[in-house]
């Protein structure tokens, strides 16, 4: 009996962001799942910023797209400012709710 290999191909999300309303609940769910990791959260922003372009949301945000690639790696934790910069660019707004406890 042989079997036959199955083709596979590592699971993209950045594919499934199409729409700004799919980005934004793609992020308000890593930020609910990332339990305080901030480098969780950045490669979560690197995730939508592939899906919409890491060339252009570099722009956006005043980096160099190398630059960009390395803060949203999730492999360091980025400074607040880039966070924001790179929120901005990809047209996703922070916002603060109270927590009822």
């Amino acid at each position: 009996m042989s079997m036959s290999k199955t083709k596979t191909t590592r699971y993209d999300v950045a594919e499934h962001l199409r729409t700004p309303e799919d980005m934004a609940a793609y992020l308000e769910a890593c930020l609910e799942e990332a339990n305080g990791d901030a480098a969780f959260i950045a490669k979560a922003l690197g995730d939508i910023a592939r899906a919409k372009g890491m060339a252009q949301v570099a722009r956006d945000a005043g980096l160099s797209r190398e630059s960009l690639y390395k803060t949203l790696s999730g492999e360091r934790i980025p400074g607040f400012d880039t966070i924001l910069k790179v929120m901005a660019a990809l047209g996703i707004k922070l916002h603060a709710e109270a927590l009822h406890r």
